[in-house]
């Protein structure tokens, strides 16, 4: 049998434990989903058009920026790039996963994907690269990270004073340092050192030199052009 088709099951127990597993990081998510439902909310958006937008986009950053062009006349063209921009990453998320999500129907697929976020998405091909079925954390941790989401969303139209700006008291570091966790946590040679350095320097210039939040897809392609040139030994 293929190696990524026995990789691509998913059953019930698959998926509990993929929410128990990222259940410790959703707690500091639910602190964010607070903070965009305080700025929705003064924004002067309804308290189901909040609910509504974290539910249907999960994309924190992207809902934030929105906020920032929100008004009496939305400029659709704007918020259309913007969003976009931001979450272009989705789509190199989706090229690394498809060896594994082909294997599962469209709608089983896509579905899937509806709930990955850069957590969920780092831990699970951590897991896949050690030959592990990782569709339970893709799937159940996703479920885990948008529930409390949508949890902070709520408490932040009720409650939101409490976290005015989550920056301040050092939440804004947590996904940061997950994410770096998981890649101290993966591999460790010569072709991997390389890939992460072209990645991090490209990521800085352009950061530093091109347009706002393209540094994630410009570091992201670097690296995997790198990855896919500097192939390891028997592929």
């Amino acid at each position: 049998m293929d190696t990524h088709a026995a990789q691509a099951r998913l059953d019930r127990q698959d998926t509990w434990q993929g929410f128990k597993q990222l259940l410790p990081l959703s707690f500091f998510v639910a602190a964010f989903g607070l903070a965009f439902g305080l700025a929705a909310h003064q924004t002067g958006l309804g308290d189901g058009h909040i609910v509504l937008m974290s539910a249907a986009v999960f994309a924190g950053t992207s809902q934030f920026a929105a906020l920032d062009i929100w008004g009496l006349q939305v400029p659709v063209v704007p918020l259309a790039i913007t969003t976009f921009a931001i979450n272009a990453r989705h789509l190199l998320m989706g090229a690394t996963l498809y060896p594994w999500l082909r294997h599962l129907p469209p709608a089983r697929r896509y579905g899937i994907m509806l709930f990955a976020s850069d957590a969920n998405w780092a831990l699970a091909m951590q897991q896949f690269h050690k030959g592990e079925r990782a569709l339970g954390i893709l799937f159940g941790g996703g479920m885990a990270i948008w529930s409390f989401w949508m949890v902070g969303t709520w408490l932040g139209i009720r409650f939101g004073s409490a976290i005015e700006d989550p920056v301040s008291i050092g939440l804004d570091m947590v996904l940061g340092c997950f994410l770096l966790a998981m890649a101290l946590g993966a591999r460790k040679d010569i072709r991997t050192l390389a890939i992460w350095v072209v990645a991090a320097a490209s990521s800085m210039a352009a950061y530093w030199w091109l347009p706002e939040n393209s540094h994630v897809v410009v570091g992201a392609l670097a690296g995997g052009l790198l990855g896919a040139i500097w192939m390891e030994k028997g592929e």
